[in-house]
């Protein structure tokens, strides 16, 4: 029987993205461990049991972390005792560690995967990411087998500069088309708007995302704030917790919006809070390959994104969604305004997305990883 380690920062990484790759190597007949801190208690309904074994490792996301000697030490140990065929690593410190475990010990016979979910250096990125974070990746990826990465920015950077034995594209982690294809009655519509605070005829607009400064809300707040003052009827909800979400509370409340603008925090019903909207954006700074996206296309809906990498892979700009400038408040107001008025670009818009998305399914991304496997299974 092979033996493959999946490796992450934190197991909520591995439940969120990659329980259908566990069990895709299940039915391959492969045992699978997961390597990653355990921090499924903050995490409400995240649950990491389809796996063989699991691991607590004591990963930190901050390089400078004095905890991550201590990961390293462990993740070494694990790695020796069990004599894994393939370790498959994720995020930026579980890839560093896994392959600075492999660089270091010559009589490590596993083969090394690693999917790049976003690289920090990207067109338009701060010059420190470039000077502190390309050399590490460009020089680790001598000790890769196989290079995953989810957009096209990062496969033609990777191809031109690193190392890779092989390097590949795909279409992100996939997304279930099924758990966001959901009928749901206008009566249940408009009961689910009800509980939310939200009337039948108020045009609603979701951005899904945790509230940090890369997910860049205040964009969106101001304006929502110039909007709702001549349509009253415009309503935001933000599934999502962060570091700013007090900030943004404050910032509500100070600006009596409260009945416009509806913090939710962390949500396990994300298909119903995307049907019950009527667009979806999202205003960030940076993306890999946006999940969140991803999910408002197999909804239907019409997205308004910043012009980022990821963003513009999956938005056709005019044609199922528009793309504005980082920061640019009165493209995103005109965009929003656009659809707010016409329901027929809106509907139009939406089955465009249904289509272009089809390459980013789960089914299609899983077969695409299988392809991988069966080089080194």
């Amino acid at each position: 029987m092979k033996k493959v380690l999946l490796v992450a920062t934190v197991q909520s990484h591995i439940c969120q993205f990659h329980l259908p790759l566990i069990d895709m190597l299940h039915e391959k007949g492969c045992e699978v461990h997961v390597a990653a801190k355990n921090n499924l208690g903050q995490k409400k309904g995240l649950k990491l049991d389809n796996a063989d074994k699991v691991f607590d490792i004591q990963f930190e996301r901050s390089p400078i972390k004095r905890n991550n000697i201590k990961a390293y030490k462990q993740l070494k140990e694990i790695i020796k005792k069990e004599d894994y065929d393939i370790i498959h690593c994720n995020t930026p410190m579980g890839g560093v560690l896994t392959r600075l475990v492999k660089r270091n010990n010559k009589n490590i016979k596993a083969k090394i995967i690693y999917t790049a979910h976003g690289f920090h250096f990207y067109k338009g990125a701060p010059i420190l990411n470039w000077m502190v974070y390309y050399p590490i990746e460009k020089y680790l990826s001598k000790y890769t087998d196989c290079l995953v990465t989810i957009n096209k920015e990062d496969y033609n950077l990777a191809k031109e500069k690193f190392y890779s034995k092989e390097i590949i594209f795909t279409h992100g982690v996939g997304v279930n088309k099924e758990k966001f294809n959901l009928n749901m009655s206008k009566e249940e519509t408009e009961k689910y708007r009800k509980e939310l605070g939200i009337k039948k005829d108020d045009f609603v607009i979701i951005y899904v995302g945790e509230l940090n400064k890369n997910k860049n809300h205040f964009m969106l707040l101001l304006a929502i704030k110039d909007l709702v003052s001549k349509h009253n009827n415009i309503k935001l909800i933000l599934p999502g917790n962060g570091p700013l979400s007090e900030k943004y509370e404050d910032w509500i409340k100070k600006n009596n919006l409260e009945n416009n603008i509806k913090l939710l925090g962390y949500r396990r019903d994300i298909p119903q809070l995307m049907k019950i909207s009527n667009i979806a954006v999202s205003t960030s700074r940076r993306e890999g390959l946006p999940v969140n996206v991803i999910e408002s296309m197999i909804s239907g809906l019409p997205d308004i994104v910043t012009n980022c990498r990821g963003n513009r892979e999956l938005i056709k700009n005019g044609e199922n969604g528009y793309i504005v400038e980082l920061d640019n408040i009165n493209d995103l107001k005109k965009n929003i305004l656009e659809l707010y008025e016409n329901s027929e670009l809106r509907l139009k818009m939406g089955k465009k997305s249904v289509n272009i998305v089809k390459p980013y399914l789960l089914e299609n991304v899983i077969n695409e990883l299988e392809k991988v496997y069966e080089k080194y299974l």
